[in-house]
């Protein structure tokens, strides 16, 4: 009976699948990062539109903040699969913290360097800088910092995937 990653895999186009395989922790990581990037961008949004209206730079740290709850358990126990007890907790705490603030530098930036902020551009401006330079810019910049940072300091004793759980990519089909 073929495992849940199996089925995945085979759904994979062809020459995507050694790629995939050969880089399963950077895929999966990836995938938790989509989820918590929808994550921030409902709850950035939600209190942007409503208690948070001119503060857009709280707003962001809030949802990447509740975001980086999820991160944690997702990565855990599924991108990095770590053994053993918690002690990465910490760690994750410390390199999470540090990239919410890498994340919101572009948007603090845009809006208080560059004023890109009403009443110096109109509304749509300022709303498209604010979800370039924070949801984009910041994310990608943070993104990077967080993957390097964790497989660095955080989750340095990770089991890699069993051949029961991920075959050859020959041989998936």
């Amino acid at each position: 009976m073929p495992s849940r990653t199996q089925k995945l895999l085979a759904k994979v186009p062809g020459p995507l699948r050694p790629f995939v395989v050969q880089h399963r922790s950077l895929v999966k990581f990836l995938v938790v990062g989509g989820s918590c990037f929808l994550l921030t961008l409902v709850i950035n949004y939600g209190l942007k539109l409503t208690v948070c209206q001119n503060k857009p730079v709280v707003a962001l740290t809030i949802g990447t903040a509740v975001s980086t709850v999820f991160s944690y358990i997702l990565n855990r126990q599924w991108s990095f699969r770590s053994e053993g007890s918690h002690k990465e907790a910490l760690p994750f705490f410390v390199v999470s913290a540090i990239a919410v603030g890498v994340n919101d530098v572009p948007l603090w930036i845009s809006r208080y360097v560059f004023d890109l902020h009403k009443p110096h551009v109109s509304n749509f401006t300022q709303e498209v800088s604010d979800f370039l330079s924070g949801m984009i810019i910041g994310t990608l910049v943070a993104m990077a910092f967080r993957y390097w940072a964790m497989k660095k300091f955080v989750f340095t004793n990770t089991r890699a995937d069993s051949s029961a759980d991920v075959e050859s990519p020959a041989r998936v089909h």
